[in-house]
């Protein structure tokens, strides 16, 4: 009897230890399985964020951030519809585009990268001996703006990108370098493909400043198509122009 008391006792041991260690295993399992889900999950974010490098990482995160303040300009002119690129400089509604798009134009509509199209009108301004003109929109809730870099350190052979409108092809990027600064003119000059539709709009730099405004294209046998020589207003020059809006 008391040989039967005692086995019945230690089953009962085992049984308890054993139930003991089987919540202790099942916690510990649970906490292993948290953690590897968990390091999967940061494994994945950080794949995420590390998916472009070098310079496909320049050229997404500058696009994705300056792409919304950059607009498409249409402009009833008499000569018929002129199409151009214009910059946010002022939430309210205050934009930067090339003269030559708007001319004296009283008819002159403003496209958001949303889609939103509103009314515009120009500004009173000292831009137009530039090729610059500023225009004024109502939009219904504040909108992004560009920043401007300091055109004075810009260096031949550094990373460009422009974007634009090109005939008609809305939210256009290009990249390229800085081919020359052309001191006597003013201007930079870019291989970064601008063409028709692109005046107005920025010439950024690698930190996503605007250093120079997309103007004219080199074209000596009236091809309208970009041969890799194409000029930009320098930012501090439109700087001066745009001072009191920004």
């Amino acid at each position: 009897m008391k040989k039967m008391f005692n086995k019945y006792v230690r089953d009962i041991f085992w049984v308890e230890f054993a139930m003991k260690h089987v919540k202790l295993l099942s916690i510990v399992l649970i906490l292993f399985v948290s953690g590897v889900s968990s390091l999967t999950l940061n494994e994945t974010v950080y794949s995420r964020d590390n998916e472009y490098k070098g310079e496909e990482f320049i050229n997404v995160t500058v696009y994705e951030r300056i792409n919304p303040a950059i607009v498409l300009v249409e402009a009833q002119l008499p000569d018929g519809l002129s199409s151009g690129t214009g910059c946010i400089i002022n939430k309210s509604g205050i934009i930067l585009t090339s003269s030559h798009v708007v001319g004296d134009s009283t008819h002159i509509e403003v496209t958001t990268s949303k889609g939103e199209t509103y009314k515009a009108e120009i500004l009173p301004s000292d831009g137009k001996n530039g090729d610059l003109a500023l225009l004024k929109i109502k939009p219904v809730k504040p909108l992004p703006t560009i920043k401007f870099g300091d055109s004075s350190m810009v260096k031949v052979g550094q990373k460009v990108l422009a974007i634009g409108n090109p005939f008609g092809f809305n939210g256009t990027l290009t990249t390229g370098i800085v081919s020359r600064i052309d001191y006597e003119r003013n201007k930079i000059q870019t291989d970064a493909a601008i063409n028709p539709g692109s005046s107005g709009g920025p010439i950024l730099n690698a930190s996503g400043e605007v250093i120079g405004i997309s103007q004219s294209i080199y074209n000596p046998d009236n091809n309208k198509s970009n041969i890799g020589i194409g000029f930009a207003v320098p930012a501090n020059e439109v700087k001066k122009v745009v001072s009191n809006f920004i």
